[in-house]
């Protein structure tokens, strides 16, 4: 295990306007492409998609992907039991993903509702990801989780290759709960998203949304922190999760070529970001999937 960890693109900005900071809506091609290209010449290695990340497959298929390690994901059912007609979904999604994205195989498939696996028939989708392994045409299989919860009980099923969770500043559950760790002592690879909460976490506090009201204190200590330890908030964000010790890989989300460049000049820079006392407990005010509730 790396004492830091790589910097890695997640894709969903480019098939969908997505994040409560994004401004322009969904990149362009042309600015996809220059993005790979600046991601190429700094080595970066792994780019998340996802067959629900609406055009971002083939987006990124219309490109040259060699040396990229692809992470895609399966499609969310959410029934009551699954069927084998869901499991040919699952087979016939991925395979369109392969094709959309232009590739043989690809690094990574993850449950992207890891629910799925819990209800009645769930082993199936598991069998069918790992026959999709067996076959060679995905090196590693896991699961997307929210809490500890679900990482509790995915571990009861299987000991999955990967495992993307979300951790931030603000939201350090899975770190305080020994999660993080114990993934690290299994052996499994961890990819780390929404580390700046969808641009949550530099957006000014002038223009912090009325939602995050009964956090704004808190958000606020965030600002003065990074200040006071000499960092920008990109800065003082990316250097707390890249120096943890059990993270592989973060992954960010970037809307241009200007915009990586410097992300990962502030990933690179040296210094460790202290976060005690920033730590939200509430998952309505750090998980996105709640925002709208």
């Amino acid at each position: 295990m790396s004492a830091t960890a790589e910097l890695g693109l997640g894709t969903v900005q480019w098939g969908l306007p997505y994040g409560i900071a994004n401004a322009k809506g969904q990149t362009s091609r042309d600015e996809v492409r220059a993005i790979l290209a600046e991601a190429r010449e700094h080595s970066i290695s792994v780019l998340d998609t996802a067959s629900q990340y609406g055009e971002a497959e083939s987006v990124l298929g219309r490109n040259v992907l060699d040396g990229f390690r692809i992470v895609t994901k399966t499609p969310s059912f959410g029934s009551s039991e699954i069927s084998f007609e869901q499991v040919d979904e699952l087979l016939t999604t991925f395979r369109r993903s392969l094709s959309n994205l232009s590739c043989e195989r690809v690094h990574g498939l993850l449950l992207h509702r890891v629910d799925d696996l819990f209800i009645r028939g769930g082993y199936k989708l598991l069998s069918a990801m790992e026959a999709l392994r067996t076959q060679g045409l995905v090196s590693k299989i896991g699961v997307s989780v929210y809490d500890g919860r679900q990482i509790d009980a995915v571990l009861k099923v299987f000991c999955p290759d990967i495992v993307q969770l979300p951790l931030s500043v603000l939201d350090q559950r899975l770190l305080r709960s020994g999660h993080l760790e114990m993934l690290k002592e299994k052996g499994v690879e961890v990819h780390v998203r929404s580390v700046f909460l969808q641009g949550l976490l530099l957006m000014p506090l002038s223009r912090l949304p009325t939602y995050f009201e009964p956090i704004r204190a808190l958000v606020t200590r965030w600002h003065m922190a990074a200040a006071e330890q000499g960092m920008s908030l990109s800065q003082a964000a990316l250097s707390y999760v890249r120096n943890l010790g059990c993270v592989d890989t973060v992954l960010v989300g970037v809307e241009n070529a200007a915009q990586f460049r410097a992300c990962f000049s502030d990933f690179s820079v040296h210094g460790i970001f202290d976060a005690g006392g920033l730590a939200c407990e509430d998952p309505a005010f750090v998980n996105p999937s709640r925002w709208k509730e």
